[in-house]
């Protein structure tokens, strides 16, 4: 039986000597010193896409919907987002605290769309500084921490307001991006 095994492994290692290495065959791994801002914008990208997806395919006579009139519309948590992505960007870029006015001057699916576009670009550049200079020191809200802090909490953010996109679509029978998988 031995000598069996040690044919076939014998047998398999030119075919295995021929096949791409792991590393070869995926993409480009960050290197270490920028995998923590990696993974923060890797967990960003996922609720920013669900937000996009799910205002693409929100009609817009649904952008004034209210389930209950103490909260925000779907269009003004589309566009509250995006006032979101900008604050915590800027704030993650060493920039004053960033109030882009989407939820106050913006109404319609296209400027939700365009703010939203314009969010990312601005939260790109963001998510494109090393760990190193993600580890200084920042301020939210009056507590201390640095800018690591503030791109992980941008996705948090993010997932907290399309949990409620989420909810009001249900409540008029959209199936959410996120349960379309």
């Amino acid at each position: 039986m031995r000598k069996v095994i040690a044919l076939l492994v014998l047998a398999a290692t030119p075919a295995l000597a021929q096949q791409p290495t792991a590393q070869a065959a995926t993409p480009a791994m960050p290197s270490p010193s920028n995998g923590g801002v990696t993974a923060a914008k890797a967990v960003w990208m996922i609720p920013h896409g669900y937000v996009v997806r799910a205002l693409e395919q929100t009609p817009d006579s649904l952008l004034s919907f209210k389930p209950t009139p103490a909260v925000r519309s779907l269009g003004e948590l589309f566009a509250h987002v995006a006032d979101g992505e900008h604050l915590f960007c800027s704030l993650a870029l060493g920039e004053p605290m960033m109030d882009a006015g989407v939820e106050k001057s913006k109404k319609t699916k296209a400027e939700f769309m365009q703010a939203l576009k314009e969010s990312a670009a601005h939260c790109d550049k963001a998510y494109a500084q090393t760990d190193a200079q993600a580890m200084t020191p920042a301020s939210f809200m009056g507590q201390q921490s640095n800018r690591m802090f503030l791109l992980g909490m941008n996705g948090a953010h993010d997932y907290e307001h399309y949990g409620n996109m989420v909810t009001y679509l249900r409540l008029k029978g959209i199936t959410p991006p996120s349960s379309q998988m």
